[in-house]
């Protein structure tokens, strides 16, 4: 089960799975060059919901159809200062996604 981790210091944010630095996937899609955030619906979480789909689920694809919607249910609601999401809960968030909207998933 992989773990990821975001950390606020000061104006700083960190973001790590399982210890290590969670990749950006900027090669997917650059909301945010200046990097992470979380607690709103803007661009800085946007980078974050999609790194952290395209690392959980290794399917682009599937991390590009749904971290928007992954954005306003998980990310912006994140804690300010630190917070720890699991392989099991990101699952069930996605399990709930795809019953609110299954047709979108079968349309992409």
């Amino acid at each position: 089960m992989k773990r990821y981790e975001g950390k606020r210091q000061g104006y700083a944010v960190g973001v790590t799975v399982d210890g290590r630095r969670l990749n950006p996937r900027f090669d997917l899609w650059n909301h945010s060059p200046t990097g992470f955030e979380w607690g709103y619906g803007g661009s800085g979480p946007a980078q974050l919901a999609l790194a952290i789909l395209a690392d959980h689920c290794q399917d682009d694809e599937q991390a590009l159809n749904f971290y928007q919607r992954f954005k306003w249910a998980v990310v912006a609601e994140l804690p300010h200062r630190s917070w720890i999401l699991t392989t099991e809960g990101i699952d069930r968030i996605l399990d709930s996604l795809r019953e609110r909207e299954p047709l979108l998933e079968a349309v992409t």
